[in-house]
């Protein structure tokens, strides 16, 4: 039996009503395009942050109700975020003492190589001008604002590339960022082009014999780095310190290297704030060195023995 005209009438108002209903949900359902990235909630995950790659491990035991610290980990030039955590090997130490671990990779250049705009002689070869230290600064906020954060324990670990941008971060984005730690890396050449806006602790890590990064400073390109010294005389210039520092325990880092190659040197007196320098040398070091099991534990326990004091 065919339905009258005002029966038909109703049934495609009807059908024509769930039809812009199932159009909403399926419209709700995605995101608008500038939602923020879904973060993993536990584990580890990549995700496209700002046009690049971030991969964010969350240990089993965060909390959101209780503050936990962060780690940025950061690449050398020509390599990459997982690569970089596979020669250093935070993950476990993430699970183990509870911080959120990211690693981002840089910008590729011309050559198809990652990199960080970090100082004139690292690593901008040619002239790409990426506003690394604005995009890492935005990194770290997007992070305090997926996960709870203390932003007192922000702290920043690279290589090489990684720790010339460390270094930068320090200089440029003080009131973010707790402490660095830097392997075979250093700030700029001039001082005038770091101020900080208060102390930053720094353990700076160095290799004697490092092929590619001089101990005794040198040149990259066109433009030149500060030797090993000098890295540290700027750091304990911009949080305060006295030049006079002392000798602790050597360790044993370096797997190719007698034992307790490192030598370590911490500065502590009249450090502004509760911050701290300190240095690691690794005698007889390249620039990559073998990092042996003991390395991950003792770069994590210095950073997170670094806390900013109460705002």
């Amino acid at each position: 039996m065919r339905a009258s005209s005002p029966l038909r009438a109703t049934v495609a108002v009807a059908v024509a009503f769930m039809m812009m209903l199932a159009c909403d949900s399926a419209a709700d359902s995605e995101p608008p395009a500038d939602a923020p990235p879904a973060m993993p909630a536990s584990g580890t995950g990549t995700v496209t942050i700002d046009g690049r790659e971030v991969t964010v491990h969350v240990p089993e035991s965060y909390d959101p109700g209780r503050p936990a610290p962060l780690v940025v980990g950061l690449h050398g030039y020509t390599s990459y975020g997982s690569e970089m955590e596979s020669y250093m090997r935070l993950t476990p130490e993430s699970e183990r003492r509870g911080f959120v671990y990211a690693y981002p990779d840089g910008l590729t250049d011309n050559r198809g190589n990652r990199f960080w705009d970090a100082t004139d002689a690292c690593c901008d070869f040619y002239g790409a001008g990426p506003d690394d230290s604005r995009r890492l600064s935005e990194l770290i906020t997007t992070l305090q604002g997926a996960y709870r954060i203390d932003p007192a324990r922000v702290y920043l670990i690279g290589h090489s590339n990684g720790g010339f941008m460390s270094f930068r971060m320090a200089c440029d984005h003080a009131d973010q960022v707790t402490a660095i730690v830097s392997l075979n890396g250093a700030t700029w050449n001039d001082p005038a082009k770091c101020r900080p806006s208060e102390p930053v602790s720094v353990l700076a890590i160095h290799s004697s014999a490092d092929e590619t990064i001089a101990f005794d400073g040198g040149r990259n390109g066109r433009n030149a780095y500060p030797s090993a010294p000098a890295t540290v005389a700027q750091w304990l210039g911009h949080n305060g310190c006295a030049e006079s520092g002392r000798a602790a325990a050597s360790l044993d880092l370096v797997v190719d290297l007698p034992a307790a190659e490192t030598s370590v040197r911490s500065y502590e007196q009249g450090c502004a704030d509760g911050s701290t320098v300190r240095t690691w040398t690794i005698n007889g070091g390249r620039h990559v060195p073998q990092l042996g099991p003991a390395f991950a534990p003792a770069v994590t326990d210095f950073m997170l023995s670094q806390v900013k004091p109460a705002r």
